[in-house]
């Protein structure tokens, strides 16, 4: 029995008696689980204090973070519901755009001009402002794919129309829309009593009288597809405008342009003559579309 005793002795430095403590090799067993299992619970509990604390820092980030970013979504919900505004008033515009230049088509010819805004499937971000996060991040998803996609039709409507005007533009430069010269019209176009036959006769253009030798000016753009000269009209020149217009002079003194030539409106190309079967200075003026005539008149300014 002795064999499993320990024993622990405390000399002290003055004269004093030993202190001697005996322990038996279970009890000190169980001492030293004990101080280890102790060691183990206080290492645990430091490790939880300081993990605590530093989820606790973590967690105030957090917050202060989403806080940020609430904020953030908040800000940038009200934007796009701007943008959505804006989209619309772009909106209204095409469609002011393509009224005056009377020009519908596709599905803006079914929608109304400038009643109350958005249809309603539109989303309207700031009504969800108030809202918990998750409906309002699902409405700014759908309210930017609506967007991406009104955009998108937008840039196409508007690239359409800019094609329309363009064509237009050039409608308008081929229409002869001006005078060739000024003076007097002393034959109008359609039927007429011939002045050198009797019986009628159907007269192509129009006949404008005034001094020998005025400049005579081209009513659109074009290109000179044909000079001439013919018994009837004399010396004649024939211009082609596009989109189906061409005009035609005749009677003339003299052309100052050649075949080939391209004019502008306004720019000079003959000069009033006597020229063919004539009874005076004048200027035949015909207007052709698709080579059928037409009354000059229908499009002078």
């Amino acid at each position: 029995m002795s064999n499993n005793l320990f024993t622990l002795m405390i000399i002290p430095r003055r004269k004093s008696n030993v202190k001697r403590f005996s322990f038996s090799s279970k009890a000190l067993r169980t001492a030293v689980c004990v101080s280890v299992l102790f060691f183990l619970v206080c290492l645990y509990v430091v490790y939880d204090y300081a993990s605590i604390k530093r989820d606790r820092a973590e967690l105030e980030r957090l917050r202060t973070q989403t806080v940020v970013q609430s904020q953030h979504i908040h800000d940038f919900a009200i934007k796009v519901d701007e943008f959505a505004d804006r989209m619309e008033e772009l909106r209204q515009f095409d469609k002011k755009l393509r009224i005056l230049a009377k020009y519908q088509i596709g599905r803006d010819k079914k929608q109304p001009l400038g009643i109350g805004g958005p249809d309603n499937e539109q989303l309207r971000l700031s009504e969800l402002l108030d809202q918990d996060q998750e409906k309002l991040i699902s409405g700014m998803r759908k309210g930017i794919s609506q967007l991406n996609d009104d955009a998108s039709y937008r840039a196409q409507s508007f690239n359409e129309l800019l094609k329309f005007l363009r064509e237009q533009k050039s409608l308008l430069a081929a229409t002869p829309s001006v005078w060739p010269v000024k003076g007097w019209v002393t034959s109008e176009f359609g039927y007429r009593e011939s002045p050198f036959d009797s019986g009628n006769e159907f007269h192509r253009g129009i006949d404008i009288a005034t001094r020998m030798g005025k400049e005579i000016v081209s009513p659109a753009d074009g290109l000179v597809i044909e000079i001439g000269h013919g018994t009837a009209d004399g010396n004649y020149l024939r211009i082609d405008h596009g989109h189906g217009f061409s005009t035609y002079y005749a009677h003339l003194s003299k052309v100052a342009i050649k075949q080939g030539n391209r004019v502008r409106r306004g720019d000079l190309i003959a000069y009033v003559g006597n020229t063919g079967r004539s009874t005076g200075p004048h200027l035949h003026y015909g207007v052709y579309i698709n080579h059928v005539p037409v009354n000059p008149r229908k499009y002078f300014k």
